[in-house]
């Protein structure tokens, strides 16, 4: 039996839940107001920007495991891509960082073009998680590209958990600014719910947690601390060898998969736990598919999207499943 007090250090590093939620708040501010203004922030991620083969795996590879990549494939002498690009970059800029675009002339970037499978031009392509998604040729209407638009930052949200934002997330505050900044409303409550989980009260944790979120849903350091908390609270009582066992003699039962992955990510084997889930979605269908996709994903919020780990686990999910 675990015990109460269980540490989840090397796991999670609980000091940065806060500067993670701090920074996930201030992106989220800086995303409305590119919303209005139409303009994103200075030291904001390039809404929209252009890609040759040299900087494919950084530009949209990479970049699709943190924010939805649409690739509008164009050419200066094709007259529909001369309707169509302005439009998508309108709406780049309107849905502010919820997805970028990238640009690429298919005269001087033949590889890419051959490599999607590109038949005529324009054509629109996403990557997310680093899957390539086909989203439509020709120009369309901009009813259709919004929708078509909302249903991609959808699948990348509920699928994979990628939500994008303009701010460059590196982009630190001087020290003397955080000492001055004031105390926001919900410091006082998440204090207390971080010295309840250091201190093993799990359901004071959660119910303190909760009451923050009831208030205030989007509260990044409430959605990662309940997470976690939630997490110590499912494998308190469990036994590590019994459900290792069962995890072992029946790969197909999925709870029994889920509870061994809970155990691989407190234990601090986060690829594994990760890796355990990502099999389980694969080997599964239906409701027992989503189970455990729905518990990738919990995890994912345990450990910090922008960790390579999940990064990598995204990629791995999103082939699973498309």
């Amino acid at each position: 039996m675990q015990p109460r007090n269980m540490s989840m250090s090397g796991v999670v590093d609980l000091a940065a839940v806060k500067a993670a939620g701090e920074a996930k708040q201030k992106a989220e501010q800086a995303r409305a107001e590119a919303a209005r203004t139409g303009v994103a922030p200075a030291g904001a991620t390039r809404l929209v920007f252009d890609v040759d083969e040299a900087g494919f795996q950084e530009d949209i590879l990479q970049r699709s495991t943190e924010v939805p990549v649409v690739i509008d494939f164009w050419a200066e002498w094709c007259e529909p891509c001369k309707q169509l690009g302005p439009l998508l970059e309108n709406l780049a800029a309107e849905y502010a960082g919820k997805f970028v675009l990238a640009k690429i002339d298919v005269d001087s970037n033949q590889m890419l073009f051959q490599q999607f499978g590109v038949q005529g031009i324009p054509a629109v392509f996403a990557v997310v998680a680093g899957q390539p998604i086909p989203l439509f040729q020709g120009a369309v209407p901009e009813a259709q590209l919004r929708q078509v638009l909302d249903q991609l930052v959808q699948v990348a949200e509920q699928q994979f958990g990628i939500v994008g934002a303009p701010v460059d997330p590196t982009a630190a505050e001087p020290a003397e600014a955080e000492e001055s900044q004031p105390v926001g409303p919900y410091d006082a409550a998440l204090t207390a719910a971080a010295d309840a989980l250091d201190a093993g009260d799990l359901g004071g944790a959660i119910r303190a947690y909760q009451n923050v979120l009831a208030d205030d849903p989007t509260n990044p350091e409430a959605k990662l601390g309940l997470a976690q908390a939630e997490l110590l609270q499912r494998v308190q009582d469990l036994d590590p060898q019994a459900v290792r066992q069962e995890a072992a003699d029946r790969p197909t039962d999925v709870p029994a998969q889920i509870r061994a992955a809970d155990l691989d990510l407190v234990g601090g084997h986060v690829e594994d736990a990760f890796g355990r889930l990502v099999d389980t979605v694969q080997r599964t269908a239906g409701e027992d598919r989503e189970a455990a996709r729905l518990r990738l994903l919990e995890l994912f919020e345990v450990i910090g999207t922008d960790d390579p780990r999940v990064m990598k686990a995204r990629t791995a999910l999103a082939r699973v499943l498309f």
